[in-house]
């Protein structure tokens, strides 16, 4: 694993904007990375990256399965008393998933470790899945890389084949906060992916969502949302005013309501409790058992932090490093700190993406933080050897 640099593609502003990557500029910032690189061995994408998320994530759904029998631990990951029938009747149902994203740490030697698992409503695909493989054939073209160079990378393929999975007879409805550039291009681009899949599709805003008479959620035509892909955390759909109507409103969510135990930093603690010394976890406990005090250096995240906030980093016993946030009330929980790969002052981690039950992709973002925030830059990896 190494980071290369690079020269820029001159046009490709103009090829973001033609596919609708209208947000490769987020806050002002660069999100987008054209000029660099970070290249890899396909011994290391397979042997550190793809075999350790497809094993992470059977163990994860061997720990959901526990989870939904317990409703001690339900309470314990802040999932709402009068929600947890709801969560474990999706499970029990086979409710299907659609994707998700571990993110780990990992510097090429040794094994790569679990930073956590965004199970629920990860962003960042459609530049894994897309423009970063339009970035790589167009730097085999230009000779900038070899014509055998590869991209651990076939998260387009997975998707189109996730959706056939689903059923057809209704609209498959999809819903974000569409003033967000990052939230509708997401959307749109799983959109296309399903109307590959042979989907009839419908975009619309979340905070239009309606309930009928029935408890049924509707569009803004009032039709029936009998399916619907969301991208809005379980955590706080599981607390909106309209929660009432989940258990009754009929509607297939992707992801299903069981999505709210792995997306839920509680399932550290639990998977290090599940497998002790297994060599991509690290120790984690949450923050009240007494182990967690014990740590000397640490990270500690509350359990539904998002964009990096409300998290601190602990060295040699000391507060070193901690962002703001809204975050925090739900709980926290510990987990050893760890060395990311680093290069003049960047911090990358590495997002292993699942689609279905299959590793299929890989991202790369980079912070001169260590802590991965919103204005992270998402950087093209290739394979090289």
């Amino acid at each position: 694993m190494k980071r290369i640099a690079l020269a820029k593609r001159p046009d490709w502003r103009e090829k973001a904007e033609a596919v609708g990557f209208g947000f490769h500029e987020m806050y002002g910032e660069p999100y987008w990375v054209d000029d660099a690189a970070y290249l890899f061995t396909l011994a290391e994408i397979e042997e550190a990256i793809e075999d350790p998320a497809e094993a992470l994530h059977a163990l994860c759904l061997d720990i959901v399965a526990d989870v939904v029998r317990d409703p001690a631990m339900m309470t314990r990951l802040a999932i709402p008393d009068e929600m947890q029938d709801l969560v474990r009747r999706s499970w029990e149902a086979g409710d299907k998933p659609l994707y998700g994203r571990f993110d780990f740490a990992y510097d090429g030697t040794g094994p790569a470790k679990l930073l956590e698992y965004n199970a629920d409503t990860p962003t960042s695909i459609f530049e894994s899945a897309f423009f970063q493989y339009n970035w790589l054939i167009d730097n085999i073209e230009a000779g900038a890389l070899p014509e055998d160079a590869d991209q651990f990378n076939s998260i387009q393929e997975a998707l189109i084949e996730a959706f056939a999975a689903f059923s057809k007879d209704a609209i498959f409805h999809f819903a974000a906060y569409t003033e967000s550039d990052e939230d509708r291009g997401t959307a749109a681009y799983l959109m296309d992916c399903a109307v590959q899949a042979g989907h009839r599709t419908e975009l619309l805003d979340i905070r239009q969502i309606g309930v009928d008479a029935t408890s049924r959620f509707t569009d803004l035509s009032d039709r029936t949302i009998d399916l619907c892909f969301k991208l809005y955390p379980w955590e706080d759909m599981l607390r909106e005013p309209f929660a009432e109507h989940l258990s009754r409103a009929g509607t297939q969510w992707v992801e299903p309501p069981w999505k709210a135990i792995l997306s839920n930093k509680g399932i550290l603690p639990l998977l290090w409790e599940r497998a002790p010394g297994h060599p991509n976890l690290l120790p984690a406990y949450f923050a009240d058992d007494p182990r967690a005090g014990e740590m000397e250096n640490a990270v500690k995240k509350p359990l539904h932090s998002r964009e990096g906030e409300n998290v601190t980093v602990i060295e040699n016993g000391v507060e070193t490093e901690t962002t703001e946030g809204d975050y925090g009330a739900e709980g926290f929980v510990v987990q050893e700190l760890t060395r990311l790969f680093e290069t003049d002052g960047r911090h990358a981690v590495l997002g292993a993406w699942i689609v279905g039950e299959t590793a299929c992709g890989l991202g790369l973002r980079e912070d001169t933080s260590r802590i991965t925030r919103n204005l992270s830059r998402f950087v093209p990896h290739a394979i090289v050897g």
